[in-house]
């Protein structure tokens, strides 16, 4: 099975690759991260002046043109479309139920300052209570539900400023 992969040049073209596809390219190694490439019988010379790993991010030079290359595999796509980031964090500004379930205490009010991992509310689903810590430092903006209000997968509970 090949391994898939997205391509995204100077935030403008993609192009999705695979194993074998990168396999194919006909590039050698002249010096620490500098490479001959030879295409379709036109030769370039490359390297590679800027690397971000966790970002996946790299800056090429090629015969003399600046490039951003962003590469993403399945599990970097993935892990996107599930709205989480890799190697940076994120900011969260609303806490939605995970699951269906049963209000059962709210520990902060409307304008209240919270710090990261204080208590948020409980949320009792299949015979379990379900507390959600602040995910950040900030400030309550809203709060969309009640104690005792039952609630469905998805639904907001509480936002942030």
């Amino acid at each position: 099975m090949s391994i898939g992969y997205k391509v995204n040049v100077n935030d403008t073209f993609h192009f999705d690759m695979d194993s074998k596809s990168v396999s194919q390219f006909d590039a050698v190694s002249v010096g620490s991260n500098q490479f001959h490439i030879l295409n379709e019988n036109t030769s370039y010379k490359a390297s590679v002046v800027e690397a971000d790993f966790h970002q996946k991010r790299y800056t090429v030079l090629v015969n003399g043109n600046s490039y951003t290359v962003a590469i993403s595999n399945p599990l970097d796509i993935l892990i996107k479309e599930m709205g989480f980031e890799t190697g940076q964090t994120k900011q969260v500004n609303a806490i939605k139920a995970p699951m269906p379930g049963l209000i059962l205490e709210i520990s902060v009010s409307i304008g209240q300052e919270v710090k990261e991992n204080d208590n948020l509310i409980i949320l009792g689903a299949m015979k379990m209570e379900n507390s959600f810590l602040s995910p950040r430092d900030g400030v309550i903006k809203t709060i969309s539900v009640a104690v005792g209000d039952a609630v469905d997968k998805g639904q907001l509970l509480i936002e942030f400023e």
